[in-house]
């Protein structure tokens, strides 16, 4: 008697649990495949992104190579967020250091999403997977149960069948949450080295533009002039206990 047969056995609520585990696997192992092609790829084109970023003469010029570079576009919005704002609006208001600090922030925080998704859904199914497992197998303990207490006797016909669905289910649950926990865990280490290599290069963007940008702001007219240069610094872009001291 094999797996199919067994779960055939048992009713409706057996029949679910297995085809929820079936699916609960075959996503997880959708998003592993992807999310492990993924980090590979991005891992490798933020470093050389930001190696061809920094020995480009202009911005413009940078901004070109790095669109030959960065495939999964996680460092061309950090670039594309520096423009200058349009002027007489909010965005445009203050300080050119905290400007840049909450658009870059901004951009960000965006990429870092692209970065995350489908975590959720490995962290769900690696703590939910042994439970709906648990489940099929009180289920199938209590058909066991039920046919001893019909059969009046033990008999091995009466308990194999049942006792089998339980212990699949149980193993059938732990087989979908391990690789979702193993993964999960993985792909965050994965993340984080690729969120500070980000975060680095978002704040040596702010610091190398803030003066460029102040020293054209006072060369125009007074109603477009910026204000003063320097500006507290904002995590996340600031390293650990990293400021920049406002000068008057």
């Amino acid at each position: 008697m094999n797996v199919l047969e067994l779960i055939a056995q048992g009713d409706a609520v057996t029949g679910l649990v297995a085809v929820l585990l079936l699916a609960m696997s075959v996503a997880s192992w959708v998003v592993i495949v992807w999310k492990a092609w993924l980090l590979r790829r991005a891992a490798g084109d933020v470093a050389r992104s930001t190696a061809v970023f920094w020995q480009s003469a202009a911005i413009t010029d940078a901004q070109k190579k790095v669109a030959a570079f960065d495939r999964e576009a996680l460092v061309l919005p950090l670039i594309a967020a520096t423009a200058r704002q349009a002027p007489g609006t909010l965005a445009s208001a203050g300080d050119i250091s905290q400007q840049l600090t909450r658009v870059l922030r901004d951009a960000l925080h965006a990429v870092l999403h692209k970065l995350q998704y489908g975590q959720v859904l490995l962290a769900t199914v690696g703590s939910t997977a042994p439970f709906v497992g648990l489940l099929g197998t009180v289920w199938g303990i209590y058909h066991a149960l039920v046919g001893i207490a019909a059969a009046g006797q033990i008999t091995i016909d009466k308990v194999s069948g049942p006792i089998g669905e339980a212990l699949i289910m149980t193993a059938a649950g732990l087989a979908v949450a391990i690789p979702a926990v193993l993964a999960y865990n993985i792909f965050g280490r994965n993340i984080s080295r690729i969120e500070a290599n980000l975060e680095g290069f978002a704040y040596d963007l702010r610091e190398l533009l803030a003066p460029t940008l102040v020293t054209s702001c006072t060369s125009l007219p007074p109603e477009g002039a910026g204000s003063a240069r320097g500006g507290p610094s904002l995590s996340p872009l600031a390293p650990e206990g990293g400021q920049v001291e406002r000068s008057s």
